[in-house]
């Protein structure tokens, strides 16, 4: 599903007003029913994602760190049951899994006396029943399944859509025994699956870190941003770099312009 820049930052602006809760994404899905869901869910994701990198400093502080610690720390010890840390982390403005990252790196040091590898906390985050806390492990478990936007949990989802999306795509070249093609008159050596929106920072990102190199590479080629993306970005077709949101229908083919000679 295609945006233009107007639509997509009435969405955006929209999401800038709202906590990033699954009730929040219910009160978009109300706000724009003729959007796609899936292109909704992706655009969520992305807006409070940059949120989380412009405040994302402010939350590793020496000092925010210990208030956190505390307050996680008097919180258990009034209630073990409450989520403390999902409540915290929500009053914070903070994505719970990140929260939680911090409140289990402060234990570990407590803990250990050093400071924890990245290794050790990434898999007790992902397994939490290797936290040798069983309060602390409760409380991050209800952080990971209560988080849309970050943590293992998610990681594991858009890992899994990313793949889907890539066979699904190899599939259907394999389908049509394609090498290359013809798109509205472009001819198209390579293709980038993206199962994503595509928004004005994340296509700049990819166009300086990835489709400007294939097309250095290879030559011109198409980009499928599967979610959608804001129309106004698909302004390279000259040089070379088409954007769709699906798999191009009327596509050309050297064998098909052959045989039509």
């Amino acid at each position: 599903m295609k945006l233009t820049k107007a639509q997509y930052d009435e969405i955006a602006q929209f999401l800038g007003h709202v906590q990033p809760t699954r009730q929040s994404l219910r009160k978009l899905k109300e706000k724009f029913p003729s959007q796609s869901q899936s292109t909704l869910l992706s655009i969520f994701s992305q807006e409070y994602q940059k949120q989380i990198k412009r405040t994302h400093a402010k939350h590793h502080t020496a000092e925010a760190v210990e208030t956190y610690y505390q307050r996680y720390l008097n919180g258990v010890m009034k209630n073990a049951s409450a989520p403390v840390l999902l409540e915290l982390a929500n009053e914070m403005d903070f994505a719970p899994s990140l929260m939680a990252r911090i409140v289990l790196e402060r234990f570990l040091q407590e803990q250990e006396q050093a400071i924890p590898s990245k290794t050790l906390i990434n898999s007790m985050l992902r397994d939490p029943s290797q936290i040798p806390d069983g309060v602390l492990a409760n409380q991050i478990y209800q952080c990971t399944v209560n988080d849309c936007c970050y943590g293992p949990l998610v990681d594991c989802i858009k890992h899994a859509i990313g793949h889907e999306h890539e066979v699904l795509l190899r599939e259907m070249l394999l389908e049509k025994n394609l090498s290359f093609i013809a798109v509205e008159g472009h001819i198209i050596h390579w293709i980038e699956s993206k199962a994503s929106f595509g928004d004005e920072s994340s296509h700049q990102a990819y166009l300086q870190d990835q489709f400007w190199s294939y097309w250095n590479r290879f030559g011109p080629g198409l980009v499928i941003y599967w979610y959608g993306f804001i129309e106004e970005l698909d302004c390279h077709r000259e040089r070379g770099i088409l954007l769709k949101d699906c798999f191009p229908t009327d596509i050309v083919t050297l064998r098909h312009s052959m045989a039509q000679r």
